[in-house]
């Protein structure tokens, strides 16, 4: 347990950063979910705006420090070949 000021001070800090953080992932996931279900569904147009939505998300987490930036690069290249494969 944190028992000096600064200890109990970071412990507020660290509850706040990981409910922001938190929210930004699932953020970022609702989006990928979103291209997910537009090439489940066959749709090619749907899928390319999903994806165009879904990119600048993946990368602000990144700028955020919610992920790294070969993780985000990797969903975003694993999910452009999934839609440009739909053609």
């Amino acid at each position: 347990m944190a028992n000096s000021p600064q200890a109990k001070k970071r412990a507020r800090q660290n509850e706040r950063r990981f409910a922001v953080n938190k929210a930004r992932r699932s953020r970022i996931r609702t989006f990928l979910r979103n291209v997910e279900e537009a090439i489940e569904s066959g749709d090619k147009a749907a899928a390319a705006e999903a994806f165009k939505a879904a990119q600048p998300e993946v990368m602000r987490g990144v700028t955020k420090g919610v992920f790294h930036k070969n993780t985000a690069s990797r969903k975003i290249s694993r999910l452009s070949a999934r839609v440009k494969a739909l053609g």
